[in-house]
């Protein structure tokens, strides 16, 4: 696989946006931001990294654009399961080996106390900020930002995070990963489908963040 600058462009392009507001950008903002003079340029572009198998397009949906890292920019690389230490990355090895995590331990942050069900080679340059760990989700919640049942979610273990932003959230016992709304009155979390209610922070609950969402993962 070979992109050309512009293309790769776009894909930082999408993936910092994703990082830093928790939805992907619009056409109409992806063409204003490279200075494209139509919005179906945009478009062309988009349908070329679906093409290379670097982002899925979702029909019908508002800034429908999910990222799919089955492989590298240069294509050198899929995510795969590490089986033993000897096929890790080295040091100056462009791809990451993040544990993938299921359920959590009571009330322990992820990352320190929980079991990793596998690794995954993943290339670190799709990914920013750079993730911590891969979390499998369970449910539909999230369905309209394109984070779907079984699909694996990069996350950058972290306890600050901005309104707007999709957040890994620890509440009680249970995780979750939903869109941190943030207003006067407290917090809530909010599903990204219509059938699911936001969940409304108590400001007595025993509540933290764990972390901000960087993408996906889909195994090859």
């Amino acid at each position: 696989m070979s992109l050309t600058d512009t293309r790769r462009a776009l894909l930082a392009y999408l993936r910092e946006r994703i990082a830093a507001d928790g939805l992907p950008p619009s056409q109409q903002e992806i063409a204003a931001h490279f200075g494209f003079r139509q919005n179906r340029s945009a478009g062309y572009h988009l349908q070329a990294l679906q093409a290379e198998g670097l982002i899925e397009l979702l029909p019908g949906r508002a800034r429908g654009i999910r990222l799919v890292h089955e492989a590298g920019l240069d294509g050198e690389f899929e995510a795969h399961d590490v089986d033993d230490a000897s096929r890790a990355p080295t040091t100056n090895d462009p791809r990451l080996s993040l544990p993938v995590l299921g359920r959590v331990a009571a009330g322990a942050p992820i990352g320190a106390a929980a079991e990793a069900e596998s690794h995954v080679l993943i290339d670190r340059l799709l990914f920013s900020p750079r993730p911590d760990y891969l979390l499998r989700v369970k449910g539909d919640s999230m369905r309209e930002d394109g984070i779907l049942d079984g699909d694996l979610v990069a996350v950058h273990r972290t306890r600050d995070a901005a309104n707007g932003q999709t957040v890994v959230a620890r509440i009680g016992e249970e995780i979750t990963i939903k869109r941190l709304k943030i207003t006067a009155d407290g917090i809530e979390l909010l599903p990204r489908n219509p059938d699911y209610a936001p969940i409304v922070i108590a400001a007595d609950a025993d509540f933290a963040i764990e972390g901000i969402y960087c993408g996906l993962v889909r195994r090859a």
